[in-house]
């Protein structure tokens, strides 16, 4: 069989994908998810070290401005090792949903709850990153 050939139908099934595209683009949420050994010492390195402006509207959360976006830093027990986890913000959730399977990306909604009526889901990439793919009306 052509390799190339069995490329390029591979591709194409993974581009085919639902008939509605929906925009996907980075979101302003950076997710860091930090053991509880490392959290007050990772608070204070981006607090009083670095001099972050802490994100106080949505206390008790731990945030803070990173440029142009949002560091949160979550104290997660069970963790080793701390992981960063990002946001994609979309037009169409359930277009962006059905886009993603059809590419083979696992959906992981079991990961972190999200609220009941909260228009979005957790997905983890090739390389088991964990992204937030939510609504732009729904992004914090």
């Amino acid at each position: 069989m052509n390799i190339s050939a069995t490329q390029n139908e591979s591709r194409s099934q993974h581009d085919a994908g639902p008939a509605t595209k929906p925009k996907l683009s980075g979101g302003r949420n950076i997710a860091m998810k930090v053991p509880p050994h490392q959290y007050d010492e990772t608070v204070r390195f981006y607090r009083d070290v670095l001099g972050m402006e802490q994100i106080e509207e949505l206390l008790p959360a731990v945030g803070f401005r990173f440029g142009a976006n949002q560091l949160w830093i979550d104290k997660t027990p069970g963790m080793s090792q701390s992981e960063l986890w990002l946001e994609i913000v979309t037009d169409d959730t359930k277009a962006a949903a059905a886009r993603l399977e059809a590419a083979g990306i696992a959906r992981c909604d079991d990961i972190e709850p999200l609220g009941e009526n909260f228009d979005g889901f957790w997905i983890s990439s090739p390389a088991q990153i964990i992204h937030l793919v939510d609504s732009k009306s729904g992004a914090w």
